[in-house]
């Protein structure tokens, strides 16, 4: 019995999208969804998957059945028909592309928004407009024309990178605020209304939490596969991430930007914990802070003297100002600050 083509190609495309969709939305790829933001960047990376699968079988399928349909036969020396040219095909396969690309930016951007992704134009940056002319021998910057230069900008208008507040918290502060910076080789958190400072970033399940990034010397990019969040730290321009972390856990924290040598070892972890253990442990990181029993961890170094940071190591390996007279002779008034402080 022969079954008109349309029939089969219509049975093929119908196999093709249940196999696609059933791939796309079981592929596994993406790693445990740990905040709630997660799931909507995982519709669209499904989505994407969605679409490659279909487009990899659909051309994969066309050249196996023409490498068997259409092969040589023995004997046939004859050359193929000359076909050139076939505008409803060329049209066909520039306008499914076209709609593919403009329907993910469309959705890509309203996950964007749904995650509350912020305004780059609204930084009001005043570095960027600028013109630079070069002479011989000589550099001029200025301005651009209608630009206007800003000599001190807020700290609220800087920060319009990266994910602020979702439309459903817009105007409402996040229940936990931390200050990120990341520096070579290593992120420290600091908790600014308890004047924490830790190696880990410890996060109550449930609870927004603010994340303000910051680098010291290079571009570094805090990357936390769990919560499908990534965002560059820039030296002297801060960035923001808000986000409702969900499930209990210990999660990695990745420098996704090629910063330096050991750029590979600038790792630390993201602690997810039930409401109340996070408390136990901010109020045992604040005890330990007043009975200075932790300086690696608890300590707020910011309102630290050179001599109070010090100060500590010093009596733990044995040195004083006297046992340091002996090893060099005395110098000259402010020629060694740290050998005064001691």
């Amino acid at each position: 019995m022969n079954i008109p083509s349309s029939i089969v190609t219509m049975l093929a495309g119908i196999i093709l999208t249940i196999v696609s969709y059933w791939f796309g939305q079981h592929n596994g790829l993406m790693p445990q969804a740990a905040s709630e933001e997660a799931p909507w960047v995982d519709g669209l990376f499904n989505t994407m998957m969605t679409i490659a699968t279909g487009l990899f079988l659909l051309v994969q399928g066309i050249i196996i059945i023409s490498v068997f349909k259409y092969r040589r036969r023995p004997g046939d020396e004859t050359d193929g028909p000359p076909i050139e040219g076939n505008i409803p095909l060329e049209i066909l396969w520039t306008a499914i592309p076209a709609t593919i690309v403009l329907g993910l930016g469309i959705y890509s951007f309203e996950v964007y928004n749904s995650m509350g992704g912020l305004d780059p134009m609204a930084s009001h940056d005043p570095k960027t407009m600028h013109a630079e002319v070069r002479h011989s021998g000589a550099a001029i910057a200025a301005p651009l024309p209608g630009a206007t230069e800003t000599p001190e900008a807020s700290d609220a208008e800087q920060v319009a990178l990266g994910v602020g507040a979702s439309p459903g918290t817009q105007g409402r502060d996040a229940d936990v605020s931390v200050n990120v910076l990341g520096l070579q080789f290593a992120w420290i958190f600091t908790y600014p209304d308890s004047g924490v400072t830790s190696g880990e970033l410890h996060l109550p399940a449930g609870k927004e939490a603010k994340l303000t990034i910051a680098a010291s010397d290079v571009i570094h990019a805090l990357w936390i596969p769990q919560f499908r969040l990534k965002q560059d730290a820039i030296p002297g321009r801060d960035t923001e991430l808000r986000f409702v972390p969900k499930d209990v856990g210990t999660y990695p924290v990745v420098c996704a930007e090629l910063c330096g040598a050991y750029h590979g070892g600038m790792k630390a972890q993201v602690v997810v914990e039930e409401p109340e253990v996070f408390e136990a442990w901010l109020q045992s990181q604040i005890a330990a802070q007043q009975s200075g029993d932790d300086r690696a961890i608890a300590l707020n170094t910011d309102s630290l003297s050179e001599a109070e940071y010090l100060q500590p190591y010093a009596d733990e390996i044995g040195v004083n100002a006297q046992g340091l007279g002996q090893l060099h002779p005395p110098q000259a008034e402010g020629s060694h600050k740290i050998h005064h402080h001691i």
